[in-house]
């Protein structure tokens, strides 16, 4: 955990908590990381703690959440939403960054409301192509408990386009984890439908856009210049 960082609880399981990270001065808003890991119990919030320093000294407050996984959708889900609203109060946007099944959380949950903006980090965003394609080594089929069927709409980012929020789906050309196939065809259904969304499309594999050092993971952070310094708001 990061230096000056609060764990608050959301819930009671162990799983129910985030990691609350806030600047010294003002906050621009607040930055939802939300891990991926293939919706797995191994792996976990360690993997959203590395991006937290760059966001703090961008400005902005980092919450960090942690949410159940291995004990199905239904409750992968209930947590994402639960830890969003347990998020700090903030008058500025507040921003799901999400990376793989990370993404696919924070782009689904945008559909509830609650969150401003999306930056999804080579997001599983169509489920029905990442199960066809076996991604994650079955992890689609794994987190619904069944092949992603018409009952399961409200679950897949794809199918729930128009969002009344921007995303953009930032994604490395070289990722053989996620495709950038799921990016592609996530904008193309949503721009279709008339929504705002933006393909960013950055050099390097699956984790260079979680990497602190990379070029690729400085295109979240000018995203988010954008969101709140552009001239449109970011949409």
């Amino acid at each position: 955990m990061n230096a000056g960082t609060r764990r608050i609880a959301y819930g009671d399981d162990a799983a129910q908590y985030g990691e609350l990270t806030v600047p010294s001065g003002p906050s621009r808003g607040v930055a939802v990381v939300v891990h991926g890991g293939f919706w797995k119990p191994q792996y976990g919030i360690e993997n959203a703690r590395p991006l937290v320093p760059g966001l703090v000294a961008a400005g902005w407050a980092a919450w960090a959440i942690e949410y159940r996984r291995g004990t199905g959708a239904a409750d992968t889900l209930a947590d994402v939403r639960a830890a969003i609203d347990a998020r700090p109060r903030d008058p500025g946007p507040v921003v799901g960054i999400g990376h793989s099944a990370g993404g696919h959380l924070a782009t689904w949950a945008a559909a509830g409301g609650g969150l401003t903006h999306v930056v999804s980090q080579a997001g599983v965003l169509d489920l029905r192509s990442a199960y066809e394609l076996g991604l994650g080594g079955g992890a689609v089929e794994a987190f619904l408990g069944h092949p992603p069927g018409p009952a399961d709409a409200g679950v897949d980012p794809i199918r729930q386009v128009p969002l009344a929020v921007p995303v953009w789906c930032v994604h490395g050309g070289a990722d053989d984890v996620v495709p950038i196939s799921q990016s592609e065809a996530y904008v193309a259904a949503a721009t279709g439908a008339g929504a705002t969304a933006e393909l960013v499309r950055v050099e390097g594999d699956h984790f260079a856009v979680v990497d602190p050092d990379s070029p690729a993971w400085a295109r979240t952070l000018q995203i988010l210049d954008r969101i709140t310094d552009g001239p449109d708001g970011g949409g």
